[in-house]
């Protein structure tokens, strides 16, 4: 899924770049307080961009002495870099620039550049938003699209879906408090929606920072995987009784499987061996990302299953 995900940030990166110096250029000359959140939104969602794709190339390093289990959580750990960045610098300066706006109201000039801007970023962002949800929509499957961002373990996919969702409402946003602004004369309008740009972001960044949190802190692998590796190792021949499954994503691509078996008596050293090795073989052809399993022989537990 990491592989999927890396054209989608292109796009995103593409569409931002093409269009953020336009919005800035837009602001200074009309003054529009709107337009210059939106120059700051563009801004941090280039950066963002980088930051996701450095994060998938290192994830991709391989393991070492200090990270036996490589580099995959890289992903998720500057995902949620890419949260706050969106929480305190395109929210933040979002939000002051439209309060600042509000209480220092000035009327824009050369309002039309402002509507070239927007229909062009509209273009170059929408094209962008659609690449990125049609991908999104191949990787969730049947899932509805909340479910697959809560179960889903590659970040930088649904994150570039909701930053340019973000970015396609901000561009209404700044359209309407543009055009409220030249209509009835008030100013404060094109404050107003900067500061609804702000909590847009705000919003935004708070629901992708609680998304990643888990991922970062380590989440098991998704229901079916856990359960199809409960069956498959109960129904094993040389397993008398399977007693926990614990499972932890170390990457997008890297799960990690932890195996409590009480294996048939009698049993020789010898062919606890072969059925561990089976085992082994076994959940790694049906599952490609699991990638380490680690099996204890213990005696039938009554602890609760996982």
């Amino acid at each position: 899924m990491a592989s999927a995900s890396r054209p989608v940030i292109y796009a995103a990166l593409i569409g931002n770049a093409l269009i953020t110096v336009t919005k800035f250029v837009a602001a200074t000359m009309t003054g529009s307080s709107a337009m210059l959140s939106e120059g700051i939104h563009s801004v941090v969602d280039t950066g963002n961009q980088f930051l996701l794709l450095f994060g998938l190339r290192q994830a991709k390093k391989p393991p070492d002495a200090q990270h036996p289990f490589g580099h995959g959580k890289e992903v998720y750990f500057w995902g949620f870099v890419v949260a706050i960045l969106i929480f305190a610098v395109g929210a933040g300066l979002s939000l002051y620039e439209g309060v600042s706006h509000l209480l220092h109201p000035s009327h824009a000039e050369n309002v039309r550049v402002n509507y070239v801007v927007l229909g062009l970023a509209f273009v170059f962002e929408g094209a962008a938003w659609l690449f990125a949800l049609k991908a999104f929509r191949r990787v969730k499957g049947s899932a509805g699209y909340i479910e697959a961002v809560r179960k889903g373990k590659d970040p930088s996919m649904f994150i570039v879906l909701f930053e340019d969702s973000a970015a396609m409402l901000g561009l209404i946003v700044a359209f309407v408090g543009i055009l409220l602004s030249q209509i009835t004369g008030d100013p404060r309008f094109d404050g107003a929606a900067s500061i609804v740009i702000g909590l847009i972001l705000a919003a935004t960044a708070t629901w992708l920072a609680w998304e990643t949190k888990g991922l970062l802190i380590g989440e098991s692998a998704s229901r079916p995987v856990v359960e199809g590796i409960r069956k498959m190792v109960s129904a094993h021949s040389g397993v008398a009784h399977l007693n926990e499954v614990l499972t932890m994503h170390m990457g997008p691509e890297f799960i990690l499987v932890n195996l409590s078996v009480d294996f048939v008596d009698p049993a020789t050293a010898e062919e606890v061996e072969k059925t561990v090795a089976q085992i082994d073989r076994e959940i790694k052809n049906s599952f490609p990302d699991v990638q380490r399993v680690f099996i204890e022989a213990e005696a039938r537990s009554t602890r609760v299953k996982r």
